[in-house]
């Protein structure tokens, strides 16, 4: 009975603190609710949105149609760049063909290292003379000069070599060609040239530092660029001898050599690397008998699998011959592949058996396979031996003695398989990497993929689409997916519409994603040019940093403006020539009407504050979807928590060229009106312990004729855990009231 007692005695204490936790928290998030109503103003932007939602009109994004669309401007934006550069390649074969090799040639040129530098004796040293070099913010502001272009050059080549002097000066011809060509498309960067000699010109000119060991390592022959354009597509597969002779050193120089064939490979490419001694086996059992895109995961994987090789037993090559013979000719029969060149690289310190068999079976006489040999040591006995079997499958044959031969000798491979190029005149348009802005809306964006199906420009690295996309059709899917962000923190449970074409006269394939309901709607307002513009000119108002309303790079003059002041001029008529995306405009003036009210609302919310539960209120802020941002400070700002925040650097806060700030991709993926918070975390915070800021934000959406369009969302620093008195006592009250009763369930609240 007495047990009885207590039981129920104990029931009726634990329900009471329930209750007594419950009813503060209810407390607590009223007071908070109306807080942060309060000073967002989130019910005033509502009600101007409601205001003129009759002159409002919310317009479906027809996907398949935006994708075509942009499919054609980016098919004509690439094809300015491939006129370029064969405007480019014309002139170099034509200058190279009116140039005479002088072996004693004597020419100055602009060496990238040296320019601008002066001797003891205040003189320009040589090959060091004056180069005007001046910030240029088409080029991120590096010190450019943009009518010259000058020669870098590897700390290993000579810079006074005949053939670099001979080359150099050939090459002089493409300046008023590099400068031609910005001038046609002001929209072109970076326009280069690199010589299989080792020097390469570059347009800009720019001043070339050494890094701190005072190396210039750089090396254009590596660049993926280079060999991709120099080669065509390849299939490889690397052969490596670990027999016990090839211990020590021997070992160490096959794996350098391993490792440089690697990098000169792409994603056009495929390989394997097969190891044999006793026995042949792959070095990743996982890829046994087939090839594998030669992307950046694969060669990283095999590089480290590389360094893993041991050295034992006795070298028996013929095994390994046919399995890489039987592999190529797989994948050529299949279609697969590089479908252009096919090498064995054959990389040993001799070869004692009778190989001739294979070849005769497997590559004579079409010897659709090169074979390439690598001698490695100083041992020259079965040279002879090996270097046959390159000379008689069209392959080229050196001995490796030493690391520091390791990089010239591999790059020899690449000029024999760009001979059939150039005897054939073939002037093949490689693609490497690509870039695209992206301005699709909260959660839509835009990937390119290639007809290999390597994703070339993807926010989130998913490998959407890849077949049909490979085959370049032209389709629509959706699904639902998981979209992670915050860090990895926090997942949206979207469903995603997908887009997809390919993009004539190049190997790309277009995708445009946009998420089901919202994502797919855009809100069009409309003002006039008038009211519009007196509202722009607020000091509290700005535009989103980078996106493109107008654009800036055709003509130099217009370079220095900031979108906003291009915006300014367009619509002022002070500047014709600017060529300005006339619907993304009209939406940022009819967002600049209906936001124009916030300013004096949120000043005379600061005028007045004054008590001290509220003194932890620290700014609001408020984003349009047409990238149009308000802010207001509610304190000095020199007293915000989180001064990183709207600052060029914290791209998780402010709306960037790439994508919509977090708190604007939460609040929009919430039913408008609910608050969204967000609490600093313990690994975030100065010092660990209570998080510092506790921030919220809300979504403002219009309805007309059943369509929901997200407006804008406001964002907030709500509360100072530190300082703000309100949210401090009472956290503090529930953390003990919880401990006292014994009630182990957490408090939430949105």
């Amino acid at each position: 009975m007495l047990v009885g007692d207590v039981k129920v005695n104990l029931d009726w204490k634990k329900s009471a603190g329930s209750h007594r936790v419950k009813s503060w928290a209810d407390a607590f998030g009223g007071e908070l609710y109306s807080i942060v109503t309060k000073y967002s103003g989130s019910l005033l932007l509502q009600k101007k949105y409601k205001d003129v939602e009759p002159t409002l009109k919310i317009k479906e994004v027809d996907g398949l149609e935006l994708v075509k669309k942009f499919s054609e401007q980016m098919e004509s934006m690439l094809r300015r760049k491939v006129e370029a550069v064969e405007r480019l390649v014309e002139a170099a074969e034509d200058a190279d063909l009116n140039h005479e090799y002088n072996s004693s040639l004597e020419f100055d040129y602009y060496n990238s290292l040296l320019i601008n530098e002066k001797d003891e004796n205040d003189n320009y040293v040589e090959l060091g003379d004056e180069f005007i070099l001046e910030p240029n913010e088409h080029f991120n502001n590096l010190l450019v000069n943009t009518t010259y272009s000058d020669i870098q050059l590897p700390t290993n080549v000579y810079n006074k070599d005949p053939d670099i002097l001979n080359g150099v000066y050939m090459s002089e011809a493409l300046n008023p060609i590099f400068v031609d060509n910005f001038e046609r498309d002001p929209t072109l960067t970076w326009q280069y040239f690199g010589s299989s000699t080792g020097f390469f010109r570059l347009y800009p000119g720019i001043k070339w530092l050494p890094d701190e060991n005072g190396v210039i390592s750089f090396d254009c022959r590596n660049r993926g660029w280079y060999i991709q354009a120099a080669t065509s597509p390849k299939d490889i597969v690397i052969i490596v001898d670990v027999s016990g002779s090839m211990k020590g050193l021997r070992m160490t120089i096959a794996k350098h050599t391993i490792i440089t064939i690697l990098d000169t490979l792409g994603e056009n490419d495929f390989v394997n690397i097969i190891a044999y001694n006793d026995y042949v086996h792959f070095i990743e059992p996982c890829f046994k008998g087939i090839l594998v895109q030669a992307d950046r995961d694969n060669r990283e994987h095999f590089k480290q699998l590389v360094d893993e090789l041991q050295a034992k037993g006795v070298g028996t090559v013929n095994k390994a011959l046919t399995e890489a013979f039987k592999i190529l000719r797989e994948f050529r029969d299949a279609g697969q592949g590089g479908l252009c060149n096919q090498a064995i690289m054959l990389i040993t310190d001799g070869a004692v058996e009778d190989y001739e068999a294979v070849f005769e079976k497997y590559n004579w006489p079409d010897r659709k396979v090169r074979v390439f040999t690598y001698l490695i040591g100083r041992e020259v006995t079965f040279a002879p031996n090996v270097k046959w079997i390159a000379c008689n499958n069209k392959g080229y044959y050196t001995q490796i003695s030493t690391l520091a031969d390791v990089q010239e000798n591999v790059m020899e491979y690449l000029h024999v398989l760009s001979r059939p190029m150039v005897i054939n005149h073939d002037h093949d348009i490689i693609w490497t990497e690509a870039y695209m802005d992206s301005a699709l809306g909260v959660h839509g964006y835009a990937f390119l993929n290639t007809n290999n199906g390597y994703i070339l420009s993807h926010p989130d690295l998913r490998p959407l689409l890849r077949t049909a996309m490979i085959n370049g059709e032209t389709g629509y899917l959706s699904m639902d997916v998981k979209v992670p962000v915050d860090k990895g923190k926090r997942v949206l449970f979207l469903t995603n519409d997908y887009f997809f074409t390919d993009i004539s006269g190049t190997p790309f394939s277009l995708g445009v994603v946009l998420s089901r309901g919202h994502g797919e709607y855009i809100l069009l307002g409309n003002t006039s040019v008038e009211e519009g513009l007196h509202d722009l000119l607020q000091p509290d108002l700005s535009l989103a940093n980078e996106w493109i309303y107008c654009i800036t790079d055709i003509d130099p003059d217009h370079r220095k403006l900031s979108q906003l002041e291009a915006v300014i001029r367009f619509l002022t008529g002070e500047e014709p020539d600017l060529e300005c995306d006339e619907e993304l405009v009209q939406e940022v003036l009819f967002d600049a009407v209906v936001t124009a009210p916030m300013e004096a609302y949120w000043t005379t919310l600061a005028l007045n504050m004054s008590t001290e539960t509220e003194s932890g209120v620290e700014v609001a802020f408020l984003g349009t979807r047409a990238g149009l941002m308000r802010s207001a400070l509610y304190v000095g700002s020199e007293k915000i928590s989180n001064r990183k925040f709207l600052t060029r650097k914290d791209k998780e806060s402010i709306f960037t060229m790439d994508h919509f700030p977090l708190w604007y991709r939460r609040a929009a993926e919430h039913p408008p009106g609910s608050f969204i918070y967000s609490i600093v975390s313990e690994d975030d915070s100065e010092g660990g312990g209570l998080p510092k800021v506790v921030t919220v934000s809300t979504a403002v959406a219009v309805s007309v004729d059943g369509k929901m369009g997200i407006a804008a969302a406001e964002w907030q620093s709500p509360a100072n855990v530190k300082k703000g008195k309100l949210v401090k006592s009472n956290v503090q009250k529930m953390t003990q009231t919880c401990m006292l009763s014994g009630n182990e369930e957490a408090v939430s609240w949105d």
